[in-house]
Formats: structure tokens, C-alpha cells, sequence
């Protein structure tokens, strides 16, 4: 049974569910980290897999970059404060990712642009409530319900995350403005990686297509590690020196 109709509704300021959802956010990114994942995209007649890198620096800094296979190495997306952009290899251009595209897919996965940068926007675009506590493994489980201010510039009527009380978020669904499910990202697998647990393998599911979906499985991460000068720029987009 999903996690988002556990428990029983219970009752708590707002500021501690915004409080909760910063420490998931908080744990998930840490300082800084250094992550390497396979994403893999699945449809009813065909599957890809890429092997992606990741550098974080606190909430306004990553850049994700495409290592294999060979026809897609080297494509990258850098976020920076609140701007966004895209290189391409085959083209050698950088784009500005303009906020009206922010919710098209990334590299044709059930992610979206705007998913990369969701650490931001829920902490300064949403107001959250507590809805209900449920358990987990032994673990107690937060489930919040996540609203965007009125002059939010996002798509979502809603969002509700599944938060357990380690600061990993189980599942974050996403609600349209007529409040019905559009996806979910669910953690299917939970293991200790880089001195913490981590969500090791999540997938990213739209409802109207049961036959798609896009998962990620972490082989390695690192937390709170030095980054090199230079690593969140537009030149180092372009031009990997890492």
C-alpha cells in the first residue's frame, strides 16, 4: 500500500512541516556532494540506460553530466542560483533553459527540467502542512502536503512527500491544479552509501502511462566533500576539466 494512506490524520504547525521538509532536503544534498548514478528510461517498446554524474554545493549549485553511453556522453545541465542551462555536444552550444520550458522532459526520461531543481522551489515556493503520520520499517514517516504560494511560477496544484524520520523522502507525489495524481517518485531500495543511507533506487512513474517510467539507482555518492573552483560554470559546462 502506498505511504501517501498510512496512519491517521494528526495535527502540527506549519512551520514544522516546512521544517521537516528543509532537513530532507538538507540530508539529501548535505555541504556538497559527488554522485554517480544509471537512469534508466523504459518504454513498452524499447529501454536506455545512462551513466550520469553528479556535483552538488548547498541548494543553489549542480551540474549533471551524461558519461555513457557513448551517443549521449557529454551532455550536461547546469543549475546555478536560479538559472539553468544545457549543453549539447552534437550542436557545441550552451542554452539557457527559459522557465517556460522548465517543465519538458530531461533527456527524453519522466524527469522533468524543473525536477533538478526542485530543492530550491520547495523550500522557497511552497508552503507545507502535516497531513498524517505513518511508519516505515520500524521508522516513523512524515506525509506532507506541499502548496505553492500564489506567485509561485510552477504547474502544480499540489504536492504530498512521504518523509521518514531519517530525512529520506519515500515518495513525492505530484498533483495537478484540478487535484489529480499526475506521477510519483517512489524509493523502492534504501542502503548505506557515503557514511549515510540513501535512497538507492527510486523510479519516476506518470499514471496515465503504467507502461513507463524512468528509474535511478545510485552506484556511488559521496557527502560534504571539497569542490574545485570553478566546477558550477558556464566554462566547465562546455568544457569538463573534472
Amino acid at each position: 500500500m502506498s505511504l501517501l494512506f498510512w496512519g491517521t490524520a494528526t495535527a502540527a504547525p506549519p512551520e514544522d512541516a516546512a521544517a521537516i521538509v528543509k532537513r530532507a532536503i538538507d540530508y539529501w544534498r548535505d555541504v556538497s556532494s559527488y554522485s554517480v548514478i544509471d537512469m534508466t528510461i523504459h518504454r513498452p517498446d524499447w529501454e536506455r540506460t545512462m551513466t550520469i554524474r553528479i556535483w552538488t554545493r548547498g541548494q543553489k549549485e549542480s551540474l549533471v553530466r551524461v558519461v555513457a553511453p557513448p551517443k549521449d556522453a557529454g551532455n550536461a545541465t547546469l543549475l546555478l542560483d536560479n538559472d539553468m542551462w544545457s549543453f549539447t555536444p552534437k550542436i557545441n552550444r550552451v542554452i539557457k533553459i527559459p522557465s517556460s520550458m522548465m517543465n519538458q522532459s530531461w533527456m527524453g526520461s519522466d524527469f522533468s527540467n524543473n525536477d533538478l531543481a526542485k530543492a530550491d522551489d520547495l523550500i522557497e515556493q511552497y508552503t507545507h502542512k502535516l497531513l498524517r503520520t505513518g511508519t516505515h520499517d520500524g521508522r516513523k514517516v512524515y506525509v506532507i502536503d506541499s502548496t505553492p504560494k500564489e506567485t509561485a511560477p510552477v504547474v502544480w496544484g499540489h504536492e504530498v512527500i512521504a518523509i521518514r524520520d531519517d530525512w529520506l523522502i519515500l515518495e513525492h507525489a505530484f498533483y495537478d491544479q484540478q487535484n489529480v495524481l499526475v506521477k510519483k517518485l517512489v524509493t523502492s531500495d534504501i542502503r548505506p552509501m557515503g557514511g549515510k543511507l540513501v535512497a538507492a533506487r527510486e523510479r519516476m512513474q506518470k499514471l496515465d502511462k503504467p507502461g513507463e517510467w524512468t528509474e535511478v539507482v545510485t552506484r556511488e555518492v559521496r557527502f560534504n566533500i571539497p569542490i574545485a573552483a570553478g566546477t558550477f560554470t558556464l566554462s566547465n559546462l562546455r568544457n569538463p576539466r573534472e
